[in-house]
């Protein structure tokens, strides 16, 4: 699938120590995130250039995308916790193992999600995961991504950016979809959206006035390259909570 693969590439891309000229690509049509987010991960290479999102789940286990993550080392991951400021505040952390969905491919639909075991468990409050993610439930989008639609058409945002929007039918979501483990998400008014760097982060919804998680970015609705085209694919903690919660239990 051509837009899986593009987004899997660009990351590639962005945690193998892109030119400077490459900038990676925030969540597009949103604002400076509102509040703090203390379960936010900015997961970033070695020399600290961020290339996709993550969410605390536990004190020492983040969430994020399969594609940004799956045939890394754990060595070669840093991650910053509890900041919406990717380059400073929250704490700095290392990661002592990555677990990548089993049923993850890149050229197919579904199983886009995997869990980075910490080194050593982080101050900040863990997200719990959601119950129930429906069409209709109004959501949030957090991300570092790019703020305009094409590739290294801007600068990286260093604040993290905010999104609400909604899950929308399945059908507006044009690419080959898994139904089942999948979210498609609304591009409000046609133009806003997720984009590259925003993989791996959250889609939220506030649930007795706590955030949940239910979704993990994972690509385009659509076979495009430009972001907020069309509605974008996440993959479904929901779905894959008793996979998260196993795989934490297991350590």
């Amino acid at each position: 699938m051509r837009a899986r693969m593009v987004a899997t590439a660009f990351a590639a891309l962005l945690a193998g120590a892109a030119s400077p000229a490459v900038a990676a690509p925030a969540i597009v049509g949103g604002a400076a995130a509102d509040q703090s987010y203390p379960f936010i991960v900015s997961l970033q290479n070695n020399s600290g250039r961020p290339f996709c999102g993550g969410s605390l789940i536990a004190p020492d286990w983040v969430v994020t995308a399969a594609h940004c993550v799956k045939d890394k080392s754990p060595a070669a991951l840093t991650l910053r916790a509890g900041s919406n400021d990717h380059t400073q505040g929250g704490e700095v952390v290392t990661a002592a193992k990555i677990v990548a969905n089993p049923g993850y491919q890149s050229n197919q639909a579904g199983g886009d999600i995997a869990l980075v075991k910490l080194a050593a468990p982080a101050a900040a409050a863990p997200v719990a995961v959601g119950t129930a993610a429906a069409v209709g439930t109004k959501t949030r989008l957090l991300g570092w991504g790019q703020t305009c639609p094409t590739q290294a058409c801007g600068q990286d945002p260093v604040v993290l950016q905010q999104l609400d929007t909604s899950i929308v039918e399945p059908s507006r979501c044009v690419a080959d979809f898994d139904e089942a483990h999948e979210l498609c998400t609304d591009n409000p008014g046609g133009t806003a959206g997720s984009c590259y760097g925003d993989s791996g982060g959250p889609e939220l919804v506030r649930a007795d006035d706590r955030w949940q998680v239910l979704g993990v970015t994972s690509r385009p609705g659509n076979d495009g390259d430009t972001c907020a085209s069309s509605p974008s694919i996440y993959t479904s903690a929901v779905a894959y909570s008793g996979w998260l919660n196993d795989t934490v239990k297991a350590g």
